[in-house]
């Protein structure tokens, strides 16, 4: 069966069609759904990218988790604009979704934080993200200072915690035979409606 995606078969709004499309993802049993690459840029137009993860998603956006002090931090502090892509092969299917970007609540975080594996949180306050290191021997050795000293209960680092990107543009692409693709984008207008367009694939 080939999937298809036709404008008369979207949601009108583009973050419930992403639902529709994530859930058939999870129960297509494609290997972690969750995956998206996060683009970033600097002030110079500087361009980067790394895989990060998804971890919830509602009418506001889509929220990740980082440390505050890497380098995709520094970027989203400098140029708060970033672009998320979703890449589902089994599927054939990719989401692009550009937006703003700011940081969640420290309650949010902290919900979060409490929910990771116990060596994960631990790693949060090991890791000096993106910064240059002597050996690995000395961050397992940080790792270690810090299982002692949060022995029964591993806080929440301040220099860690969680970031929400608010699209402005979302497109959902389908690939189909002969590369004649559909994609399907949404643009926010400025009166937070959506406007459906169909790309030339």
């Amino acid at each position: 069966m080939v999937n298809t995606l036709n404008e008369s078969d979207v949601d009108p709004n583009p973050l419930k069609q992403f639902e529709v499309w994530y859930g058939e993802a999870l129960a297509s049993g494609v290997p972690e759904a969750d995956v998206m690459t996060l683009a970033t840029a600097t002030t110079d137009g500087a361009p980067d990218a790394r895989i990060v993860l998804l971890k919830s998603f509602d009418g506001r956006g889509f929220v990740f988790f980082t440390n505050y002090q890497s380098r995709k931090a520094e970027e989203l502090a400098a140029n708060g604009r970033a672009c998320l892509l979703f890449y589902w092969l089994p599927l054939k299917r990719q989401v692009r979704i550009e937006g703003t970007v700011e940081k969640v609540s420290a309650a949010e975080s902290d919900d979060y934080f409490h929910t990771r594996p116990w060596g994960s949180k631990l790693g949060a306050w090991a890791s000096d993200q993106s910064r240059v290191i002597t050996s690995r021997e000395n961050l397992e050795k940080r790792f270690a200072e810090f299982e002692s000293e949060f022995a029964d209960n591993v806080p929440r680092p301040p220099q860690w915690g969680g970031y929400r990107l608010a699209p402005t543009a979302i497109e959902f692409w389908q690939g189909r035979d002969n590369r004649l693709h559909d994609r399907i984008r949404y643009r926010l207008q400025p009166d937070k409606s959506w406007r459906i367009e169909r790309l030339a694939p």
